[in-house]
């Protein structure tokens, strides 16, 4: 099943914000309050944006946190687009916070932005806003840490090392392939100049999946751009881009990878002579829940070579690879069950973004790779996961209870209040639901909602989106138990609900 944003998707978007808000338009320019003089000087010391954008950058930068959501209200009153208000808090997060020295924490403002988006498309009409808004002030606060831990703001390009246009591809991959930050910063720019985005997405997607520094943040962020990019527009990809490769291009306090023989790429090398070995016909085959259960096992252990070993000889046996996609989604959602935290959502929030890139690659070699990479990153978080603690052992058959341990009705209202306080339970009960032919759309718009309501975290939009999303990319026999498996990290009824909720709604009404 597509994930990609749909034409109608943006235009019901569209119609539910306006009835929400006032009449409106999607322009990129005519509704915007009058502009000074001050937010069109230009700092030559920053890249810049479109004209068209810049000053609701400038907006978003350089309003304090306490008045932002305020001001950017009273833009929306006057018209400003949700499409707007989406691509300048995309650009005033990539030039205000780097991903450095790691892929995440602070820079989760960035990695946010599409979860948020998405959220925003599935949300109810009178609710549409707010995990936009949540968006902008958690980018203050990031923007905020940045300033006082490094200072760092987005430079414009070397325009002297920006290769023509015919060397631009050549000279990226090199630079991409011995981790020259100059070289490539340069060349994406150039490639964003003269070359078309799929080609560039083509390029991006294997870079995002080659290594597994920072628990698959790059493979994120590669889905998460291109994903609002397709609904802010292109002309907004070369400073995103810049970003996006600056990330790519992390590599923390190892040595160059190039020169060395590191665990982190050590699945991408080994992967390529087994792409190799995948039969002719791989992509067709069989529903086999057998080899799904069996791929399973091996995903509990470390040992991410067996993993991608037994995903070659399961499709090579006639197997389909949805089976092998079953297993990581499921067996990502097992380590979050087992072990609760920020490894295991991002088992989760990883195998969705390389299941996203798989569905939109039109590369074959490139969708062997990030089946293989997604088979053998899990091993890596399971190491990941026991090198911070205990990891428990249990499955997701073992949350199989009898009917009886049930005492009263079973309710969307009551599984989402034990999610707070005894998500085991609720994990159970959502089995059991499901089995007596409960709404699962009802309970994942529930689990939404929620998260609008008490989200206080990058990650619990980037995992209930990416989660959420996900429950449709199992196959049905699998299904129900994915479900169940993520409220291990959704919010609940009795979790606090967020102070931004009658913020934004009190910003929106007056």
């Amino acid at each position: 099943m597509s994930t990609h944003s749909t034409r109608r998707q943006f235009i019901n978007l569209a119609a539910a914000g306006t009835a929400y808000l006032g009449a409106g338009h999607w322009g990129l320019c005519g509704g915007l309050p009058p502009v000074s003089a001050a937010e069109t000087e230009l700092n030559p010391r920053l890249v810049q944006f479109n004209p068209n954008i810049e000053p609701l950058v400038r907006l978003l930068e350089d309003t304090s946190r306490e008045s932002v959501l305020e001001e950017v209200a009273h833009r929306i009153r006057n018209k400003t687009s949700y499409r707007e208000i989406l691509a300048s808090l995309l650009l005033a997060g990539v030039r205000n916070v780097q991903p450095r020295p790691s892929v995440g924490f602070k820079f989760h403002a960035v990695l946010v932005v599409n979860s948020a988006h998405l959220a925003s498309l599935a949300a109810p009409d009178t609710e549409r806003w707010l995990p936009i808004f949540w968006a902008i002030d958690y980018f203050k606060a990031q923007q905020a840490r940045e300033v006082q831990a490094s200072g760092w703001r987005m430079t414009p390009v070397n325009e002297s090392l920006v290769p023509a246009a015919h060397q631009a591809r050549a000279v990226f991959v090199d630079a991409m392939d011995h981790w020259n930050d100059a070289v490539a910063d340069a060349a994406i720019a150039g490639l964003c100049r003269t070359a078309g985005s799929h080609e560039i997405f083509e390029l991006l997607v294997r870079y995002g999946a080659r290594d597994y520094r920072s628990i698959g943040h790059k493979a994120i962020y590669v889905a998460n751009s291109w994903r609002t990019l397709q609904c802010i527009g292109w002309q907004y990809a070369e400073p995103v881009l810049r970003s996006l490769v600056h990330a790519l291009l992390n590599h923390g306090d190892d040595p160059n990878p190039v020169d060395s023989d590191l665990e982190a790429d050590r699945p991408w090398r080994d992967n390529g002579p087994r792409a190799g070995q995948l039969r002719a016909e791989w992509r067709g085959g069989s529903i086999d829940n057998s080899a799904t259960r069996d791929m399973l096992a091996t995903l509990h252990d470390d040992d991410s070579a067996a993993a991608a070993d037994q995903a070659v000889e399961i499709i090579n046996r006639g197997v389909s690879p949805q089976s092998v996609w079953d297993a990581v989604l499921v067996g990502s959602g097992e380590l979050l069950m087992r072990q609760p935290g920020i490894i295991g959502l991002h088992t989760l929030t990883t195998s969705n973004a390389l299941h996203y890139a798989y569905q939109s690659t039109a590369n074959d070699d490139t969708r062997r790779m990030l089946l293989l990479q997604a088979s053998a990153f899990l091993p890596m978080f399971q190491k990941s996961a026991a090198g911070r603690g205990e990891v428990a052992n249990i499955r997701v058959d073992d949350l199989a209870t009898d009917s009886a341990a049930f005492d009263e009705p079973l309710t969307i209202d009551k599984i989402m209040s034990d999610v707070s306080h005894d998500p085991q339970r609720a994990a159970q009960s959502v089995l059991r639901l499901m089995a007596d032919g409960g709404d699962a759309r009802a309970l994942i718009q529930s689990a939404r909602q929620l998260t609008f309501f008490k989200g206080r975290d990058a990650h619990d939009y980037k995992f209930s989106s990416a989660v959420l999303e996900d429950y449709y990319h199992v196959s049905p026999d699998w299904r129900e138990k994915f479900l169940a498996l993520s409220v291990f990290n959704l919010r609940g009824t009795g979790d606090p609900d967020t102070e931004l909720v009658q913020r934004t709604r009190a910003a929106l009404a007056s």
